[in-house]
């Protein structure tokens, strides 16, 4: 009787399931045929306050893993029957992300009461920063090839690296402006320029949501011009400047793509923290531009509000100050649990919070989560494919730039040269720059590798490292300058280096938290180089950064100077395809370089009084002013670059002489390779007011193109800009387009302007 009874009471529970099961999959939030809105809100609506601010919250590894092992017991124990927002695995290996993210992934889904999804999220600056993963160039590189285009490619095939690691949302693309070279993230950046680094951005995240990764923007507010070049330090700047600048990427790419998450920065502007901002992340993200989706903060800035800025007395002012500026969800800190006994209280009204739970499921949704949460669509990428591996080579190739080449000493002869020096700390180590997952030369090609792979068998190679980068050690510059006197060129790699994530953070000149005071190169480079140009063996310097330094010195001695940027795994083999003319360079500066680290700021876009007055710049033996021993001009400025090949410019022209508001300037402009080599060139068009209500820059890019050209051909090019870009700012941040003249000016380089044409725009 009793046999009989059980298993009477198991077939009730088994139909008591599958009725459960049924009932569940015909809840509205399940039904992916509704409109995404009408399933947040029923969703929303079956949520407790707990599973509220758990989706606004993210699960660190260290919760949860025993290394590289999840620890099943560890994840029950913290999510319980609740799902969570996001969780990450920065220290893990490529292959224990894939088996620990679809585990943690199916626990939110079958173990807990409402099945959400969780955001599986991963670094992805240049490349997944786990292991196995392509590690590709870095910003500061993919912005000096002045090709977008290989920005969509690159996300494009970093998706496929993610999905074969089980991540769905990515922290990048960084898109900060950056106007202090001192700053250690510089190398984060595309460039100095607005324009640029908005293009950038939306090609990237054009890439990654196309493959189903979930990008995100960072870091928003103003950033990259933060006080004395020091990290998390306040940006100071007008309106105009915040808008303008250090917001215009920002914008673009809100406005241009399906952009879901935004993340806040540390730092504050105008006296209140970004991350606290509600100007920032509600008036003008939410309001102003349209954003629909969620904004992340920074590791552990809501927790800064009380222990950096003292804005907030405590956590619960801290979350309270962030979630009701529009700051929606929590990393690393510990605030937003309060959010439940302020709301018990009375003290916080709950509809704030549902607003900020509201924007993470509808991303989740976009996303298609609830349809295909173990991302079985794209459950055939392969990671770190030959496909990858060469676009990693190409944006190294196109980003490399060459600084000087004095009578032509590059490209170098493979068949004719006897003997080499490799020479400097950067000479037999990779670097790959910051936000990537080593710093082992076994991940990467070094560029005495690279070089020993293109010489001919019958060429000495004589290599010394002479110094490191941060010691004033110079017990090894002699062996290096040996190793000059019998070699019949030297090749000095200089430069700097940066932290691996979360993994090793030793000895680095570069990156996050990585900030100089002196721009001069450090340790004991100048002293080698010095040294082994005094040996009178032809120097070529090609600095591995990711920034610039000051080469006042090099540049005006040395015969060719080359700046290759953390160039990815590919590195070695771009920079000697570069040197023995298998590669002609085609890099521009996105950064302006200083002639000294009192020249600061360098970047091209100045207002016209912000180089001097006097236009009499001094030296030593002749003291003048706008600098009594110097010229108030950059070093290298944005946009320069030189070729193997050359080019000349003519017939620049519009297609009208008169434009209204809503109309597009089309110009058009004859470039032809001149040289010998075939080699690609960086058409790039500038604009400035030639009279305005407001003080504007003295020239602003507007377009630009990268092309191809065989020796003698000639190819008309077409750059355009619409009037409705030209337009000004007022104090209270409305703008406006003035009737008048404008400048087109077409040419190099900011300073090489080949063409300049004036254009009545637009008409009154």
């Amino acid at each position: 009787m009793r046999h009989k009874i059980f298993i009477a009471f198991l077939s009730l529970l088994t139909a008591t399931s599958t009725l459960d099961m049924a009932k569940a999959q015909s809840l509205p939030y399940k039904n992916k045929n509704l409109p995404i809105e009408e399933r947040v809100e029923d969703l929303l609506n079956r949520m407790t306050v707990d599973e509220k601010i758990a989706q606004i919250r993210h699960i660190h590894s260290s919760k949860i893993f025993n290394g590289q092992e999840l620890d099943m017991k560890k994840l029950t124990d913290w999510a319980g029957n609740t799902s969570w927002g996001f969780v990450e695995g920065f220290p893990l290996t490529g292959d224990n992300c894939a088996k620990s993210m679809y585990l943690i992934q199916k626990y939110m889904v079958e173990k807990t009461r409402l099945g959400i999804p969780i955001f599986t999220v991963a670094e992805s600056l240049h490349g997944a920063v786990h292991d196995g993963a392509t590690i590709y160039p870095q910003n500061i590189a993919l912005g000096s090839t002045f090709n977008p285009e290989l920005a969509r490619k690159k996300t494009q095939m970093i998706s496929d690296d993610l999905h074969s690691m089980g991540f769905r949302q990515v922290l990048s693309p960084c898109i900060d402006v950056v106007r202090d070279l001192r700053w250690g993230r510089v190398e984060e950046s595309y460039g100095e320029d607005p324009y640029l680094c908005g293009l950038f951005g939306i090609e990237e995240v054009s890439g990654y949501l196309e493959n189903g990764i979930s990008p995100m923007l960072k870091h928003y507010g103003p950033h990259g011009n933060p006080l004395s070049g020091l990290n998390l330090a306040s940006v100071e700047c007008g309106l105009r400047d915040l808008h303008e600048i250090y917001l215009k990427p920002f914008e673009m790419v809100v406005k241009n793509t399906g952009i879901l998450a935004v993340m806040s920065t540390y730092n504050s502007w105008n006296h209140i923290p970004n991350s606290a901002s509600h100007y920032l992340l509600t008036d003008i993200l939410r309001d102003e531009w349209g954003f629909k989706g969620y904004v992340y903060s920074d590791w552990g800035a809501i927790e800064m509000l009380k222990t950096l800025h003292f804005t907030a007395r405590n956590s619960s002012e801290a979350a309270i100050q962030a979630i009701s500026a529009g700051l929606d969800a929590e990393a690393s800190s510990k605030c937003y649990p309060f959010l439940k006994g302020l709301i018990e209280k009375g003290q916080f009204d709950e509809k704030i919070l549902d607003t900020a739970v509201r924007r993470v499921l509808f991303a989740k949704f976009a996303m298609g989560l609830f349809e295909d949460p173990y991302g079985k669509t794209f459950k055939n990428r392969k990671r770190h494919s030959p496909e990858s591996v060469k676009l990693a080579k190409t944006i190294a190739d196109e980003s490399t730039v060459l600084l000087k080449n004095e009578n032509q000493l590059l490209p170098l002869d493979t068949k004719s040269l006897k003997s080499i020096a490799i020479i400097g700390p950067n000479a037999d180590q990779v670097q790959f720059g910051d936000y990537t997952w080593s710093r082992n030369n076994k991940d990467g090609v070094t560029p005495l590798q690279g070089i020993k792979n293109r010489v001919n068998k019958n060429t000495a190679i004589h290599y010394a490292k002479g110094c490191s980068l941060t010691s004033l050690d110079t017990s090894g510059i002699a062996e290096a300058v040996e190793a000059a006197k019998n070699s019949e060129v030297a090749v000095i790699f200089g430069g700097s280096a940066s932290a691996a994530l979360a993994r090793d953070y030793k000895s680095s000149t570069c990156g996050e938290g990585f900030d100089l005071n002196d721009l001069n190169l450090t340790g004991a480079q100048s002293q080698l180089i010095r040294e082994v140009y005094r040996t009178g063996t032809p120097v070529i310097l090609v600095l591995v950064t990711g920034k610039p330094f000051v080469i006042e010195w090099e540049k005006n001695n040395l015969p060719a100077i080359l700046v290759q940027w953390y160039a990815g795994e590919q590195a070695g083999n771009s920079i000697a395809d570069i040197l023995f003319g298998k590669v002609v360079p085609s890099g521009r500066l996105t950064f302006s370089f200083p002639r000294s680290t009192g020249h600061l700021p360098v970047y091209y876009n100045y207002l016209p009084s912000d180089r001097g007055f006097y236009k009499n710049p001094g030296s030593y033996d002749s003291p003048g002013r706008d600098y009594v021993f110097s010229a108030p001009s950059a070093l290298y400025s944005f946009g320069y670059g030189l070729s193997y090949t050359s080019f000349v410019y003519k017939n620049l022209s519009t297609d009208k002489d008169k434009y209204e508001l809503n109309d597009t300037i089309h110009a058009t402009v004859e470039v032809k390779n001149t040289g010998k080599y075939t080699g690609k060139e960086v058409v790039q068009l500038y604009v400035r007011d030639k009279a305005s209500t407001y003080v504007t820059p003295v020239k602003q890019l507007r377009d630009f193109k990268k092309i191809e050209l065989a020796p003698d051909e000639t190819r008309t090019i077409q750059l355009q800009v619409p009037i409705s870009d030209l337009y000004l700012v007022d104090e209270k941040n409305q703008r406006f387009v003035e009737a008048g003249e404008f400048i087109l000016e077409v040419g190099q380089a900011s300073n090489n302007i080949c063409l300049l044409y004036t254009s009545p725009s637009p008409r009154d």
